[in-house]
Parts: structure tokens; C-alpha cells; sequence
């Protein structure tokens, strides 16, 4: 957008005849969406936030924008008509109390140098932990332990993280701060020291112990609860268990990711189990009771005669619990009739009478979704 062509109103994504705070909570939108510590490395999110901070230096005064709404951005140049002569050269937005408070609440303390002390603070890197439990653990929830890296004051160096007889330096680049000014003109910005990483100090003689973190890491155990109903690829967070902040900042966080092994009977599908049972061919074809195992033991399940490979009958309450509820979900079973094999030369003879007889019976004998079919096969041979 060329320069005589920039809307301060277009800019912040607000009406002309906005409120103070409609143009705050506009000024707040683009600042966060094109704010250099978002876009690294863009140059045009750079300049569109800079136009953002040029835009709300004066919508966001009622006396800069009623001269603004009467001759627009002649107005602030060198002896323009407004009377705000002198343009925004020199425009730094941390002399202003409202852009500070606005970053601080936006970005947090790191977002500027006022609003987070002398020093850049840095939370911890957050932490994963892999867990493999059982179908039957992930039904009934657990409580287990395990072990987690865990950090305490390097003693050889007491947490400065400097070699004894030595001390860490002020940063010669941002003396202390951990911030650098970049930009030029109306707007500047604040970014992380590069030199010392926004820690202010300088380790020309890091401790051999800790390696100059100031920390010393070890391995700890800790319990922790798996709820019933957790599934593969949960995850359970910890706060505060992560890796620990720098400069004063918080700890990041632990999490604990499920991997839920692969069970050797039954198939899961949210809060329900599958499982496919076998049966004899006597089964299938006169009835009785089969016992179905399901993950808190045994129940007996009613097979009708004439039972075919394939039928599913579903026992209810016999999944799994959820996450968010305590009703357990149910247990399909899918039946699969066995074809004897190995059979001996009498019994052979047995089933090739037995197939003789159903042959010479008036009746069908057929399961009642397959008769449809050899009905039409019939005709085809006739």
C-alpha cells in the first residue's frame, strides 16, 4: 500500500465512526496478528506492523484523530495544516504507557522490556513422556511410576553457571537489558538480545559441571494416575513438571502420552470391543451356550440353532468406560463356525450320510438370508 494511500481505519480493520474501544481491540487484532516475534524473517508483517503502531498513535487520540478525520495524514507532517507538525520520525511507542500495557497483555512479560523487568523471562520447554499400558489398564485406569528428569541448583558452580572464581558479565550489546532496538524511523521494536539470548549476561567461563545452565539435571520418580477410559494417543499434562524457565520464568509442562498395546483377543472402537469367536459346526448348527471372555472374566452367551458364520451378537455393558462417563460401552461377538479338519475315514462316511440326508429331506435346510440364492441357482440349471 503506497503511503498517501495508507487508512489509519483500514489499517486497524475498524469503521470511522468506531469507538476508543473498538480501535483498542482493532489495534490489539493486527498487532498480535503481524508482531515480528510471529512472522520471523517477514518483511511485509513487519511493515504492516508498523503501520499498525503509526495507525493507533493517533486513533487512539481523540484530538490527533479529529485532525486526522479533517485533513488526514498532511496533518502530521512538517507544518502541516493540523498543527501536529514534525510527522513521526522520531515516534517511539514505548513513551507511551498505553502500548506497553497493550504488548503486556497481549504477549505476556517478554512482550516488552518494561512490562517484563530488566531481564527477558523464558518459560521451560514442555516435556513427553511415552507410557504403554494394556487394553485391561486402560479399561480400569491405573496409578504408576515413573521416571522424569527433574532439575536442582548446580552446587560446583551455586546456579550462576559460571566456573568457580569466575562470574557471569553484564552483555556488553544490551548492557543487561536483553533486548536490542531494531527498526528506524516512527517505529521502533524490541527483540531478544542475540549476543546473550535475552538472559542479560555473558558466561566467558562456563561451569564444567552444569555446562553454564546453572542446573543440574537428575532422574525422578513420580506417580501419576491413568484415568479409566484413556485411549492410544492420549495425553495427560502435568503442570509444572517440564523443563525449568530461565530468568525467573515458569517451568514448562509434562506430558504423559498412552500407547495402548495391541490386544490379542479383542479390537477396540471408542467405547465399545469386538471379538471374533470361534465355534464347532455341532455348535452352529444345534445351539447352546458359548463362553465368551470379555475383560473382567467369563459370561455364557445364548447361540440359536442354525447359527452362520459371520452373525454378530452384541453383549451390553461389556466394553469400556469413557473419559466423561462411567457407563461402559458393549462387547460384539463375531461368530466364525469351524469346518472340521483331520477328519478319519468313519467320520468322513458320517457327514457324507448326513449331507445325503439333508439332499433327500423335502425341507430346506438352508439359512434363511442364503435360501434367496440357491433358489436363483436352481433356476439357472433347470
Amino acid at each position: 500500500m503506497a503511503e498517501e494511500e495508507l487508512d489509519y481505519y483500514e489499517v486497524l480493520g475498524v469503521e470511522r465512526t468506531a469507538t476508543q474501544e473498538e480501535i483498542k481491540k482493532g489495534y490489539r487484532r493486527m498487532a498480535m496478528k503481524y508482531h515480528p516475534d510471529r512472522n520471523k524473517g517477514d518483511k511485509s508483517a513487519e511493515e504492516k506492523f508498523k503501520q499498525v503502531g503509526e495507525a493507533y498513535s493517533v486513533l487512539g487520540d481523540e484530538q490527533k484523530r479529529a485532525a486526522y478525520d479533517r485533513y488526514g495524514r498532511s496533518a502530521f507532517e512538517s507544518g502541516g495544516a493540523g498543527g501536529f507538525g514534525g510527522g513521526f520520525g522520531s515516534f517511539d511507542p514505548s513513551q507511551f504507557g498505553e502500548f506497553s500495557d497493550i504488548f503486556a497483555e497481549i504477549f505476556g512479560a517478554r512482550a516488552g522490556g518494561r512490562a517484563g523487568g530488566n531481564k527477558q523471562m523464558f518459560r521451560g520447554e514442555d516435556l513427553v513422556y511415552d507410557l504403554d499400558i494394556t487394553l485391561e489398564q486402560a479399561s480400569e485406569g491405573l496409578k504408576t511410576k515413573i521416571k522424569v528428569p527433574s532439575w536442582s541448583k548446580c552446587e560446583a558452580c551455586e546456579g550462576t553457571g559460571a566456573e568457580k572464581g569466575t562470574h557471569p558479565e553484564t552483555c556488553p550489546t544490551c548492557h543487561g537489558s536483553g533486548f536490542v532496538r531494531a527498526g528506524q524511523g516512527f517505529f521502533q521494536i524490541q527483540q531478544t538480545c542475540p549476543r546473550c539470548h535475552g538472559t542479560g549476561k555473558i558466561i566467558r567461563h562456563p561451569c564444567k559441571v552444569c555446562g553454564g545452565t546453572g542446573m543440574k539435571e537428575e532422574r525422578k520418580e513420580i506417580e501419576i494416575s491413568i484415568p479409566a477410559g484413556v485411549d492410544d494417543g492420549n495425553r495427560m499434562r502435568i503442570s509444572g513438571r517440564g523443563a525449568p524457565g530461565q530468568n525467573g520464568g515458569p517451568a514448562g509442562d509434562l506430558y504423559v502420552r498412552i500407547h495402548v498395546k495391541r490386544h490379542d483377543l479383542f479390537e477396540r472402537d471408542g467405547q465399545d470391543l469386538h471379538i471374533e469367536m470361534p465355534m464347532s459346526f455341532t455348535m452352529a448348527a444345534l445351539g447352546g451356550e458359548l463362553e465368551v471372555p470379555t475383560l473382567t472374566g467369563k459370561v455364557k452367551l445364548r447361540i440359536p440353532e442354525g447359527t452362520q458364520t459371520g452373525r454378530t451378537f452384541r453383549l451390553k455393558g461389556h466394553g469400556i468406560v469413557g473419559l466423561r462417563t462411567t457407563d461402559k460401552g458393549d462387547l460384539y461377538v463375531h461368530t466364525n463356525v469351524e469346518v472340521p479338519v483331520n477328519m478319519t475315514a468313519k467320520q468322513k462316511e458320517l457327514l457324507q450320510q448326513f449331507e445325503e440326508s439333508l439332499l433327500g429331506s423335502k425341507r430346506s435346510h438352508h439359512a434363511p438370508e442364503k435360501q434367496g440364492f440357491f433358489d436363483k441357482l436352481g433356476k439357472l440349471f433347470q
